[in-house]
């Protein structure tokens, strides 16, 4: 399967992480359905990919979508309450919270659901591939796709692929990243308590800042000066921390 046989994207889960995936597979040209629990979780949804900080409408304000690309990316999203109604998808990607069981379970519910040759995506920031893709039989089809919040502005996926994975479910996950204009990088599943890549090096670089402010060495503000006009980071590590305690990464 290739990126542009993808007729139908299903996204288990919404609200600010779900949407922001769905926003991104609609602007990007897929049809994208969104299932969650109730009408009241998918109405909020809805608003937020719209009216949210990182919605589409402050999208057109700043000139990144113009109002056109707005409507018509909304008119390729739908939402459900039924996971039945996701059974022609050719991609799941998952973004419930970091519970195992709960993935695990969903996962085995959408395997006897879903057609035998769509793919499984989990946005799990931690959980190992191999752990996960126990739930299911199609193992060769199961895949990490660790998406970075917010999700529709930030550029950055982890392809996270298990021994199992196999290398055409790597590609198609390549082929739609592009598509949607982000960059991915691939990673073999060795997960740890802080991420995969990315945030296992944040973490690490951020543990190693407090480290040098504990011992007096330098202030927070040349800390993060240091980094930023030493490495041309866009902020620095301490700063990073209280940007993500904000809600943002």
């Amino acid at each position: 399967m290739k990126a542009e046989d993808i007729k139908l994207i299903g996204v288990m889960g919404g609200g600010v992480m779900g949407g922001g995936i769905a926003q991104s597979c609609a602007v990007g040209g897929f049809a994208v359905r969104i299932r969650d629990m109730t009408e009241e979780l998918l109405e909020k949804t809805r608003e937020t990919m719209i009216e949210g900080r990182f919605g589409l409408r402050g999208a057109v304000e700043r000139q990144k979508l113009t109002q056109e690309q707005m409507d018509e990316a909304l008119g390729r999203i739908s939402f459900t309450t039924d996971t039945q109604e996701l059974r022609d998808a050719d991609l799941i990607i998952e973004a419930v919270p970091e519970d195992l069981e709960l993935k695990r379970k969903i996962y085995a519910e959408l395997d006897t659901t879903i057609k035998p040759e769509a793919v499984f995506a989990s946005n799990t920031s931690g959980f190992a591939i191999s752990d996960l893709n126990q739930a299911v039989a199609r193992k060769e089809r199961f895949i990490g796709m660790h998406w970075f919040s917010p999700a529709f502005v930030m550029r950055l996926i982890e392809i996270i692929y298990a021994p199992e994975t196999s290398e055409d479910t790597i590609q198609l996950l390549e082929q739609v990243g592009a598509k949607m204009g982000k960059e991915t990088v691939r990673v073999k599943d060795a997960p740890d308590k802080y991420g995969f890549v990315a945030n296992r090096i944040y973490f690490a670089a951020v543990a190693e800042a407090r480290k040098v402010m504990e011992e007096e060495i330098a202030s927070v503000e040349d800390i993060n000066k240091a980094m930023r006009f030493g490495f041309n980071w866009p902020a620095g590590p301490l700063e990073m921390v209280a940007g993500a305690r904000k809600g943002w990464q």
